[in-house]
């Protein structure tokens, strides 16, 4: 299962990665899908800034990185050693697709399947990666 850059949401978390999406019931489709009806995904006050009606992503933003994208991002680098605000930064210097080729070699376990940026070892075989 390739990662596709329309599973990047606006902050830079890579949807393809999260546990929601990643699950086999009541699964999430991604931040910016169109069919997504998970609260916090249509209710995210980052998705619904007002800089997202010109751009996608917030790095393009005047304000970047503004007190939303600090918090959201220390919060993933305390519980989970990723920083949105560095993957931002690397779509805006390498460009999506170079990001994107990253992503599918970095959240791929060992035994062939997707990794989750929430959990600290693999569903299916159990190996720790982080």
């Amino acid at each position: 299962m390739e990662l596709t850059s329309d599973l990047i949401a606006p902050c830079g978390i890579n949807c393809g990665t999260c546990s929601a999406y990643l699950r086999k019931k009541n699964t999430c489709s991604g931040c910016l899908t169109p069919g997504n009806n998970k609260t916090h995904c249509v209710t995210c006050r980052i998705k619904t800034c007002e800089c997202h009606k010109n751009t996608p992503y917030c790095y393009d933003c005047d304000k970047f990185p503004c007190i939303r994208m600090k918090k959201i991002d220390k919060r993933y680098r305390e519980h989970y050693n990723l920083s949105l605000i560095n993957n931002l930064t690397e779509i805006k210097e390498l460009g999506l697709t170079e990001f994107m080729k990253q992503e599918n070699i970095k959240w791929v376990c060992e035994c062939g399947e997707r990794l989750s940026v929430h959990r600290d070892d693999c569903v299916t075989c159990g190996k720790k990666y982080r």
